[in-house]
């Protein structure tokens, strides 16, 4: 019986064991922190033998083959003694692949990745097909294959868990964007992080199929250095002879396969020009699946979008508030400045990952007018923008509460505050979730 050895007992790791189990596995749990007791309570439930609060080396090292939870870092030491012993480590989704023949449409991008996942998600579902969702959101995709029989799946992939995927096959494969983002993770190498990003193309076929914007710099670098064996699937912006989807006269026109839909921009209820890329990307997949453009286009005008991604909390005093404490990174923060059409206060600040302000420097000089900083460490965040935006008013908090009272009396009427932290929330708060829910309570009680 080969042995299956799962570090970190979250939602896949768990979703995992449950499959291996199933699949007739010897498994065992790792876990360094506290499982939360509904996963505590399935693994028991399950039989599952698994350990918390520390890695047993003996238990671990015995593995014919690991999964890893795309939390832990790869210089973590039971990592590298696992790489020493040559020991296969794999992702939960490459794991979840082997034992499932459903289609996969795969998206990643350093942005608008959620979005793009739950709008093809969204469109298929109310196609009336057998869809599941998985990866970044949704439940475990290993959970789902061992309990449910899905026909479809649209997965959200991030890098980390793309480093851990071989033998995986996307049918269909997005990449929407690539800026630099954790670059912590990968030695502070941009390539890197792109490399990691591209193994969504790995053994794909000419039967398969890329969608990719084709007006991103870096993307279109990087595949006119690769031998890409995929149909390709480029949208951008402007029309041209090559895209399979683009803006004209105010109306995005899709024409992946069969005759082209249209849909007037401004009837796409997520508004800004990089939803107007999300709703292209998930367009193009759902006519690959073969959707009717009616279907696609009655789901493109009713869907809401996602939780903590320029989320309309409130208006208060005549200031609206948004949540868009997904924006874990610069490029996320410079997509929200560009959608906002009124003068703002910007709330910034968190775990920096080696961000470069400068790119969303020229948008706060043009659209904020005060910028508050809530963070342990704030320093880097007033270096920069004290030095490069000195007409903006600057507000120094260390907690989210401070920053909520301090943009209410700042703000004036006709004003946007604007939480797009620029930075992963390690700092102050579990997940970008958490600071999500704060701030919403928080303008809530205003």
């Amino acid at each position: 019986m080969k042995r299956l050895v799962v570090l970190g007992g979250g939602e896949s790791g768990v979703g995992t064991c449950i499959l291996a189990k199933k699949e007739g596995y010897d498994v065992f749990l790792s876990d360094k922190g506290n499982l939360k007791p509904q996963y505590r309570d399935e693994l028991l439930r399950r039989g599952i033998d698994f350990e918390e609060g520390q890695h047993t080396e003996e238990k671990i090292l015995t593995a014919d083959e690991v999964v890893k939870s795309p939390g832990i870092p790869e210089k973590a030491p039971m990592v590298q003694a696992l790489r020493e012993r040559g020991v296969p480590i794999i992702s939960e989704i490459e794991f979840a692949s082997r034992y499932t023949t459903a289609k996969k449409i795969c998206i990643t991008g350093s942005n608008g990745k959620t979005t793009t996942t739950m709008l093809t998600y969204f469109i298929l579902k109310e196609a009336g097909l057998n869809v599941g969702l998985a990866g970044n959101v949704g439940k475990s995709f290993a959970w789902q294959v061992a309990e449910n029989d899905y026909d479809y799946y649209v997965l959200e992939l991030s890098s980390f868990q793309l480093d851990g995927m071989y033998d995986f096959k996307a049918d269909v494969a997005v990449i929407l964007n690539i800026t630099p983002d954790h670059l912590d993770r990968y030695d502070y190498k941009f390539q890197n992080y792109i490399e990691a990003k591209f193994r969504i193309l790995q053994n794909q076929t000419p039967e398969d199929a890329f969608i990719y914007w084709s007006e991103d710099p870096v993307l279109k670098a990087e595949i006119a250095k690769r031998d890409i064996l995929a149909t390709l699937f480029p949208f951008a912006l402007e029309k041209s002879e090559k895209e399979k989807a683009y803006v004209e006269e105010d109306e995005m026109v899709v024409r992946a396969k069969g005759d082209p839909m249209t849909v007037p921009v401004n009837e796409l209820p997520i508004k800004g020009t990089h939803n107007v890329y999300n709703s292209m990307a998930a367009s193009i997949a759902s006519q690959i699946m073969d959707i009717k453009k009616e279907n696609i286009r009655a789901a493109l005008l009713s869907f809401q979008g996602v939780e903590h991604r320029l989320e309309y909390v409130a208006t208060v005093r005549g200031v609206r508030y948004i949540n868009d404490s997904k924006a874990t990174n610069v490029n996320s923060c410079w997509y929200a400045l560009q959608s906002m059409t009124t003068p703002v206060v910007l709330i910034l600040g968190g775990t920096d990952k080696g961000n470069d302000y400068s790119e969303i420097e020229e948008l706060v000089r043009e659209k904020v007018h005060t910028l508050i900083f809530m963070g342990v460490d704030n320093r880097k965040l007033n270096t920069f923008f004290r030095e490069h935006t000195p007409q903006c008013r600057i507000v120094d908090t260390d907690n989210l509460h401070d920053a909520v009272q301090a943009a209410y009396d700042i703000a004036k009427k006709g004003d946007t505050v604007l939480l797009s932290p620029c930075c992963a929330s390690f700092d102050l708060f579990k997940n970008y979730e958490e600071r999500g829910e704060m701030f919403k309570a928080a303008v809530r009680a205003l």
